[in-house]
């Protein structure tokens, strides 16, 4: 009688190199910020409560000379500070997600659902997986860019990166085909309640107008993510060993080959209780997506997509390793060692936070607003335009929430742009451009290194690949704001 071989541990455990790489940088910016505290004076705006949003109030920024900077030794404690700070809940959402998702995808693995229901997919679209390709891109780029849906998504990642290795590619094509135009289509907004919807209500502009422009602009982002993407694909077939993460994706293709060996390579057909855990799974999946597209264009509503995602891949995963004929203390042997491997992770993220809440606690966010808002105030149309774009590049570093740089920046950003002689429009617009590209560069962006943490890839060889692509993103960002000035975007 022979047994079927279980990982020890799941794929998504985090490569120790790498976390010592992403723990280094981080701490670094953990010393930097803290080291601006010293060096930055403390301000702050007076602030309002508008619709119940808290908005600041243009030209009340004053010096706080009385404000003292948080000692040196809390730079070191903020990874559990940010656990008791106003707006925890944020941090312990992503820590509570991380560990139901690993947890959940380990039982996923350990009980061959997911390599049966990969094997599926492969012998289904193999012969046109560059068509899969261009269709999951465009999936991905269009629900963040028309409902603004971004954390939701994170979670398919733990599909989309086994089903390319399987397709014959790397990590790389994988976080390509899901994490990369989740944030590009979050970046080309047509109608991202949480960009463009949040920032055009505070500029008072009529909601989502102006999208003559940001249609093109997507489809030009589309054209640009499925070129880089698809290239390297194609490179990466015709010899494995030029991936850059070649090494490092051996071992995980070897364990999904082993746990392959329980569905034929083809098959379309899976066995009874992998077809209904594969049922049971893809039902509270679906049902989770049901809500996040009806609930996406509410601000309040929405923020539960979140926590609500985490709670169904719980759930989804638990009964399909159940339904699978796994036995219980197999199921809860899976899901205790998926949510430990996703330990290193949680605390790369809650460095991440770390950053702004050490700035928040030296209260040096709004002095950086104030002295951003000079540098725009100075200058005229085009060079307008370009300043609030890297204004909100430089905030996007220490706030990553759209909607809270929204609230925070455009009560500022829409009166400078009248002055200067820019449209409000076209603020808009560069506002639009700094939030999202960077996403994918910031080691302080906590759903990047979420999304980094479900595969082998670190963070330097991450920006690494990514670099020239957002070099491109930048001169066409750029080609299109200049576009905006020399029209008028408007309505005003």
């Amino acid at each position: 009688m022979t047994t079927r071989h279980t990982p020890p541990q799941s794929s998504l455990r985090i490569g120790r190199g790498a976390f010592l790489l992403a723990f280094g940088i981080l701490l670094g910016l953990m010393l930097l910020s803290g080291v601006l505290t010293r060096v930055v004076p403390a301000g702050s705006f007076e602030r309002e409560l508008v619709n119940g949003r808290e908005m600041v109030i243009p030209g009340s920024y004053q010096l706080a000379p009385e404000h003292q900077a948080p000692p040196v030794w809390r730079w070191f404690t903020a990874p559990v500070e940010v656990l008791f700070a106003p707006g925890a809940v944020v941090a312990i959402t992503i820590i509570v997600f991380l560990i139901f998702v690993g947890g959940s995808f380990a039982v996923l693995e350990r009980s061959g659902v997911l390599q049966a229901v990969l094997n599926r997919l492969v012998g289904r679209f193999y012969q046109r997986r560059y068509l899969l390709m261009a269709i999951i891109i465009f999936f991905f780029m269009a629900v963040a860019s028309v409902l603004g849906i971004y954390e939701a998504m994170v979670p398919l990642i733990v599909f989309i990166v086994p089903l390319a290795l399987k397709l014959g590619w790397d990590s790389l094509t994988g976080l390509g085909m899901s994490l990369l135009p989740l944030a590009f289509g979050f970046a080309a907004a047509v109608s991202n309640p949480f960009t463009i919807g949040v920032a055009q209500r505070i500029a008072e502009l009529p909601l989502f107008s102006g999208a003559w422009l940001r249609i093109p602009f997507f489809l030009l982002t589309y054209g640009a993510v499925l070129l880089f993407v698809r290239r390297h694909a194609r490179r990466v077939e015709a010899n494995p060993e030029r991936s850059p993460v070649y090494r490092q994706d051996t071992r995980r293709r070897e364990l999904l080959e082993r746990e392959a060996a329980a569905v034929p390579h083809g098959s379309q057909e899976l066995p009874a209780p992998m077809y209904r855990a594969a049922r049971w799974f893809g039902g509270c999946i679906a049902l989770a997506f049901v809500f996040i597209f009806i609930t996406a264009r509410n601000p309040v509503l929405s923020d539960l997509a979140f926590p609500l995602m985490a709670l169904l891949f719980l759930v989804g995963g638990i009964g399909a390793g159940i339904l699978s004929g796994m036995p219980h203390r197999r199921v809860a042997a899976g899901f205790l060692g998926g949510a430990a491997s996703m330990l290193p992770a949680v605390l790369l993220i809650l460095m991440s936070l770390s950053v702004r809440h050490i700035v928040d606690a030296g209260g040096i966010t709004d002095t950086i607003l104030e002295t951003a808002a000079g540098l725009i105030a100075g200058s005229t149309t085009f060079g307008a335009a370009f300043f609030v774009y890297l204004v909100t590049l430089g905030m996007n570093f220490f706030i990553g929430s759209a909607s809270a740089k929204a609230f925070l920046m455009m009560p500022i950003l829409a009166p400078l742009a009248d002055l200067v002689g820019i449209t409000r429009q076209t603020a808009v617009l560069a506002f639009g451009f700094g939030d999202g590209f960077s996403n994918m560069l910031y080691p302080s962006n906590a759903l990047l290194l979420i999304g980094l943490g479900f595969t082998v890839v670190s963070y330097p060889r991450w920006v690494r690949w990514t670099i020239l692509l957002q070099g491109s993103m930048f001169a066409i960002s750029m080609l299109f704001l200049w576009i905006a000035v020399q029209t008028g975007y408007g309505p005003f």
